[in-house]
């Protein structure tokens, strides 16, 4: 919701014969930019009739300025996101089961829900290392992509878990319903992904790009889908996807990266058919081997049954 500031202020004998905008910018403390947009925008009137931004101030005349809060994309807004489970919590972690349609934390472009501001609105403590809008995350999944995640509650937990994702040794198990059949049936994808060079919202493998792998295993094969479960040992941006979609097997529903729209529409997927079933790691704090799983949500179950049934 945006928070709006109204002030009226008289103008001072020292700013007589001033510009509009000049005058606002030094008795509200603005920029001469910020200044002028409030005039353009109709936000500033000067003895009860509006003005432009090259008019000048008398003094004893009254400024009525109506000054709407700038919202900045990366704050944090407390608020309870419907769908959110909590899976574990203690002094050092709280592990989430994050829905679709949910991102990690906030960035520009994006203005849903947030874990970050669940776990807020929640009353949870999280730790404060990391740049302010993601404190505590050790880890991110799309917003498209459900499953478990954890976050680092102590600032201890914060660096002993950066870093075990950093070695690569957290398990991070995810499964897919990718088109068709992988041939061979289990392997590993190791290819360098990037941006893509058109779309600044995808990535691609590409030859200059940061080193990728992923481990596949196909659990069930049917006639247009198989289910495969794939250990990531990189984490990069989009990684299964892009893998998959440069094996030509396409998560189900993943348009973004060329799925069958009919077959998407056919399972009455508007997602890419993925999500992180499990999570392993090294207890932060007791050193003792964990391991935390989440089942499908309610349209990636449906979609599996579809495709089970389909002859």
């Amino acid at each position: 919701m945006t928070q709006v500031d109204h002030r009226s202020l008289s103008v001072p004998d020292g700013l007589a014969g001033e510009r509009v905008d000049a005058a606002i910018a030094r008795m509200f403390g603005l920029s001469r930019t910020r200044a002028a947009d409030l005039i353009a925008a109709g936000h500033v009137q000067l003895d009860g009739a509006e003005v432009g931004k090259s008019d000048r101030v008398l003094p004893g005349a009254v400024l009525d300025v109506t000054i709407p809060s700038m919202v900045d994309p990366l704050e944090i807004v407390p608020e309870i996101v419907e769908g959110i489970g909590i899976i574990h919590d203690d002094d050092a972690i709280v592990v989430i089961d994050k829905p679709v349609g949910v991102a990690v934390h906030p960035s520009p472009g994006w203005s849903g829900p947030t874990v970050v501001g669940h776990l807020a609105g929640a009353g949870f403590r999280i730790a404060t290392s990391g740049a302010s809008e993601r404190q505590g995350i050790v880890q991110r999944l799309d917003v498209g992509t459900s499953g478990v995640m954890v976050i680092a509650k102590s600032e201890h937990a914060y660096s002993v878990l950066k870093n075990a994702f950093r070695n690569r040794t957290v398990d991070k198990t995810y499964h897919a319903l990718v088109q068709g059949h992988p041939d061979p049936l289990e392997g590993t994808v190791d290819a360098p992904i990037g941006r893509h060079p058109k779309a600044d919202y995808k990535f691609a493998v590409m030859a200059d790009g940061r080193a990728s792998v992923t481990h596949y295993n196909t659990l069930e094969a049917h006639r247009f889908a198989s289910l495969l479960e794939v250990h990531l040992e990189t984490g990069r941006t989009h990684q299964i996807r892009v893998h998959m979609a440069a094996l030509k097997h396409p998560c189900v529903g993943d348009i973004t990266y060329g799925a069958d729209p009919t077959l998407a529409r056919r399972v009455g997927l508007e997602r890419q058919w993925l999500h992180a079933v499990r999570l392993g790691f090294e207890h932060p704090e007791t050193g003792e081997q964990v391991s935390y799983e989440s089942t499908y949500p309610a349209d990636l179950a449906h979609a599996l049954e579809v495709i089970r049934d389909a002859h």
